[in-house]
């Protein structure tokens, strides 16, 4: 047998902790001495400390614990345990990363206020892309909700452009569309949510129709359907994608006749800066935004704050 502060030592907790764990009867000593009080214990109960402690480290109660306990919880169980908590807080870390991006993201906007130069924004007209893209549905236009939804989006897309042999002709170019109301005719991509802040987002790579005959593709991509430039009722509802039969649908989206555009540098989670900055200038200059900005993602590196991206934001004379 061997004595609490032995048995603490073994099983690397205090021998304070032991006697709490007795008085609550959640680990009775093998034997106390009638006469001293001395406590003693048997190697056999390490494995019972042993679950203890990896119960209380998974975030359950000294009560629960002794309830799961009771129950004589196995090894494989506790193993499973194990692998929901490390979700649970893998789960948090990223949440509170990314809350920590959006605060940061917030003080950049506070310190860099009226800071842009007229020479960082450029107007001019984009043109007309044929893009491969899939589309999804994100609770609201803050990078928090976009994130989440284009990441993986654009993660099936490629893997899915790999699979059909259709290499992109040039860079990711990302749209954004209000939700469809209830009975316009518009079918609505699946997933997300569909709150009244809700946007659809469309993440496309852009092809040429060369690429797609070569795949094999069941439509031709001169029959993509034209899609809407802006949102927001400057430009009317888009149109229907075309289906291909590889598991993307292919537009062919019309250019901006005007757009407001800046190079932003870094994450996209960190974006709302430059937007920002983007709709001083506009406001500055005698424009007024006409529907949501594209993002053209320039250069795409695994170090994401080696990204660079063109923001597109379509304007029209105040």
């Amino acid at each position: 047998m061997f004595s609490i502060g032995d048995f603490a030592q073994y099983g690397r907790v205090s021998a304070r902790m032991l006697r709490h764990y007795d008085a609550i009867g959640l680990l009775r000593p093998a034997r106390t001495d009638p006469v001293s009080g001395y406590r003693f214990y048997e190697a056999a109960q390490l494995a019972r400390l042993n679950r203890i402690i990896a119960l209380k480290d998974l975030g359950f109660s000294l009560q629960q614990v002794g309830a799961i306990l009771a129950e004589e919880v196995s090894v494989p169980e506790l193993r499973g345990m194990l692998r929901l908590r490390q979700a649970e807080l893998e789960a948090a870390l990223t949440a509170e990363g990314a809350r920590l991006a959006r605060v940061e993201a917030r003080l950049r906007t506070i310190e860099s206020e009226g800071r842009m130069s007229a020479d960082d924004v450029v107007v001019k007209r984009t043109g007309t892309v044929l893009l491969a893209e899939l589309s999804g549905i994100a609770a609201s236009y803050g990078p928090e909700d976009i994130g989440p939804v284009i990441t993986p989006l654009y993660a099936e897309l490629c893997r899915l452009l790999e699979a059909a042999g259709v290499a992109p002709a040039g860079p990711g170019l990302a749209y954004y569309e209000n939700v469809p109301e209830p009975g316009e005719g518009s079918e609505r991509p699946a997933g997300g949510s569909e709150g009244k802040d809700a946007v659809v987002v469309h993440a496309g790579m852009v092809i040429t129709e060369e690429a797609l005959t070569k795949a094999g593709a069941k439509t031709a991509a001169t029959a993509g359907a034209t899609v809407g430039g802006t949102s927001g009722g400057t430009s009317g509802r888009p149109g229907a994608p075309a289906a291909t039969g590889l598991g993307f649908d292919v537009v062919t989206l019309p250019g901006l006749d005007s757009a407001a555009t800046v190079v932003h540098r870094g994450p996209m989670s960190r974006i709302l800066p430059t937007s920002q900055n983007l709709a001083h200038w506009i406001d500055a200059n005698g424009y007024r935004s006409a529907g949501y900005a594209r993002e053209l993602y320039l250069e795409c590196p695994p170090d994401l704050e080696k990204w660079v991206t063109e923001i597109q934001e379509p304007v029209v004379r105040a």
